[in-house]
């Protein structure tokens, strides 16, 4: 019987929602060992569980956001939080889901719709109002200063929230520029560039001073 694994580290797990399958997925374990470790150490759990519903994949985000730990979401879905990642495949798949679900509730679709008869200063208006509104929140503060710290610990984690937030972002400004300069709306003759710089010019020096803390987070 395996020793490694001690009593509070098989507790937080049951508290968290583990099943004796969870369990036996983190330790390694067949589930017959996982129940003599059980017994050894006094702790049950179902084999199946009880669990109950996931929320919606935008509540999650939005708790997450918040400062709530993952674990906690899980828990009181009757889940674990392996179940938890599992559900979007593991936890890079959540956090790129996060990342892209917000940035596509801050900056909803519709708002990179051109047509020809569109007025483009209103429409550039209303994306760099959402945008500067997004970049400059709190909650994206946040994370700006965590993907810094983490970017020589996980590079790819970093990669991922460029790609699914920035890079996503740029993608699209890129392709409303290079449609309103197809409808004579603008002359652009760089449109990816235009877009960069676009993003630049919105989020301007103020940006900076919140990251580094020099300014107070808008209210």
């Amino acid at each position: 019987m395996s020793t490694k694994f001690t009593k509070s580290f098989l507790a937080d797990r049951i508290a968290a929602g583990a099943t004796q399958k969870d369990l036996a997925s983190v330790t390694g374990l067949s589930l017959q060992q996982v129940n003599t470790l059980l017994t050894h150490h006094g702790l049950s759990c179902g084999r199946r569980g009880h669990p109950r519903k996931l929320p919606p994949l935008e509540e999650i985000v939005r708790r997450i956001e918040a400062g709530e730990h993952p674990a906690t979401i899980a828990a009181e879905a009757g889940v674990s939080k392996l179940t938890l990642y599992s559900h979007f495949k593991d936890k890079e798949a959540l956090f790129s889901a996060a990342v892209k679900t917000t940035c596509e509730t801050r900056l909803p679709r519709r708002l990179f719709q051109v047509e020809a008869d569109c007025d483009i200063e209103k429409v550039l208006l209303a994306i760099g109002g959402a945008f500067n509104e997004l970049v400059n929140s709190p909650e994206s503060i946040g994370l700006h200063r965590v993907m810094v710290a983490m970017a020589t610990q996980n590079p790819g984690l970093v990669k991922m929230f460029f790609d699914a937030g920035p890079q996503q972002l740029l993608c699209d400004l890129q392709q409303l520029f290079s449609r309103a300069g197809a409808l004579g709306l603008l002359e652009i003759d760089d449109p990816l560039r235009a877009a960069e710089h676009f993003c630049s010019l919105i989020k301007g020096a103020q940006h900076f001073r919140l990251l580094v803390g020099y300014a107070a987070a808008p209210t």
